[in-house]
């Protein structure tokens, strides 16, 4: 490893999350591959019994594994923290305002609220949001939408990390 090369550890990481798909969903896509692979084992009788659940099953587990590897985390490094959502990251310095998305109004603000330049990164499996305004004049992604299962914790730090107040106003947060 170079002396270049950043390295994330736990003491400057204030949030982090992944949004893995919870087990209770793993059922049913299970369930799924194994129907599939009976209907495959039947159309094509001389394949080994055994081999279409060796593959479907194993690439069923696979996909949702894959699913949930999207992390949500905020660094708190010494010269600048940052907002990272999987591969793509946002200095708190560009945002400008936090709201929290309820999972009653996470429908309206995936539809008609939605401004197609956001960036969303959205699992259905995790019930609420947090949508985060930027101020960058050089962007043209008017806030970031994305999921948290704790959405009150991640916009109090963000709001926190971004020098804002409360969002009644009444000041910085404690």
């Amino acid at each position: 490893m170079t002396d270049g090369a950043h390295t994330r550890t736990n003491s400057d990481l204030a949030h982090g999350e992944r949004l893995f798909v919870p087990w209770w969903d793993w059922p049913v896509p299970l369930i799924g591959a194994g129907l599939l692979a009976a209907q495959v084992q039947l159309a094509f009788p001389d394949v080994p019994l055994w081999l279409p659940y060796a593959l479907l099953l194993p690439l069923a587990a696979a996909l949702l594994l894959a699913l949930g590897r999207v992390r949500v985390a905020l660094t708190a490094d010494a010269d600048e923290s940052q907002l990272w959502v999987g591969d793509a990251h946002l200095p708190l310095r560009y945002v400008a305002a936090v709201d929290e998305v309820p999972k009653e109004d996470k429908r309206r603000a995936l539809g008609p609220e939605l401004d197609p330049a956001a960036f969303c990164v959205h699992r259905p499996w995790v019930r609420t949001m947090v949508r985060v305004h930027l101020d960058d004049p050089r962007d043209p992604t008017p806030y970031w939408l994305i999921s948290t299962r704790h959405p009150a914790r991640l916009a109090a730090l963000l709001r926190e990390g971004a020098g804002l107040g409360h969002p009644d106003g009444t000041g910085a947060a404690e």
